[in-house]
């Protein structure tokens, strides 16, 4: 199984050059789905790819699906406005829990009690990004009911055409952009990850192929907000938390903010993919030696390392 992790194409691009070597001939299936409406603006993909892209078109096919479906487009709608609702109840619950762990760490002088109390505390985060992660599966299984998609026409007519497409492909790649987005669109849409096949992906793909999925931002217009998980994502990259654009949302220079970041996540290392980086992982989803990943001492280390 090859799986190629990439940072930021934006300014400066290896997607083409990982392509050739992991897929040296045959379609490439893109998936560009976190661009939204800008889906179909491929034409630096195109040539950074050769010509070989075959895009999948899922914005696309979900736009058709909530247009054609009306059932599914209520049911959505209705799960929209709850995940939303739970979004914002776990938010203040983990903020509040965040800022507590915060507050003791930087008061503690004592090494021992503020070993205890970090344990603790990161416990308490955990248990709220778990009740987090059980309550989005609870509303997703209320709009599986409310609308099977194997009761949906198009949803079904998409997801063959998909199926074939992925199939016919000799690697897939996973463009970044609205995490959100994508991967609901490659979940609804069954975007079936075979270990025969490679797949490349940067920025919001590469989150989008973990286990679960986190969002970060400690430098924005608010300050500090914790980092909230989103859902669970594909599973690709097991044990891994993929963190693009991390120098520049991360406040690399607090050693306590990323020591309880490392923590909370369990056995799953975050991942700094920033411009430039190229993370392949071993054939059982292992990240490589010399990957740059947050230890729990709140240093950035090779994953090779022992902090």
């Amino acid at each position: 199984m090859k799986t190629v992790l990439l940072g930021p194409q934006r300014f400066r691009t290896t997607v083409g050059a990982v392509i050739r070597t992991v897929a040296p001939e045959g379609a490439v299936a893109t998936v560009t789905a976190g661009w939204r409406d800008r889906e179909s603006d491929t034409d630096e993909l195109d040539a950074t790819l050769d010509g070989r892209g075959r895009h999948l078109h899922l914005y696309g096919r979900l736009a058709d699906v909530l247009d054609s479906d009306r059932r599914f487009a209520a049911a959505a709608l209705a799960h929209r406005d709850a995940v939303d609702e739970l979004a914002g109840i776990y938010s203040l619950r983990l903020q509040r829990a965040l800022d507590s762990v915060y507050t003791v760490q930087r008061r503690t002088v004592r090494t021992d009690l503020a070993a205890l109390a970090l344990a603790d505390g990161v416990r308490v985060v955990q248990s709220i990004d778990q009740w987090y992660l059980d309550a989005v599966y609870q509303l997703h299984g209320e709009f599986q009911a409310a609308a099977p998609p194997e009761e949906s026409e198009p949803i079904q007519r998409h997801r063959a055409e998909v199926a074939e497409a992925v199939g016919q492909a000799s690697a897939i790649a996973i463009a970044g952009g609205h995490v959100g987005q994508l991967l609901r669109c490659l979940k609804l849409f069954e975007v079936n990850l075979t270990p025969q096949q490679p797949v490349v992906a940067w920025s919001a793909g590469a989150m989008s192929l973990t286990e679960r999925v986190v969002l970060y931002h400690d430098r924005g217009p608010s300050g500090v907000v914790g980092s909230e998980i989103w859902d669970r994502g594909l599973g690709r990259a097991p044990r891994i938390v993929a963190m693009p654009h991390a120098r520049r949302r991360l406040q690399m220079d607090d050693p306590m903010l990323l020591r309880v970041l490392a923590r909370r996540f369990g056995d799953a290392r975050c991942l700094l993919l920033d411009d430039g980086a190229r993370v392949v992982l071993n054939p059982n989803g292992e990240l490589p030696a010399e990957a740059r990943v947050i230890g729990d001492d709140g240093i950035v280390h090779s994953f090779g390392e022992n902090p």
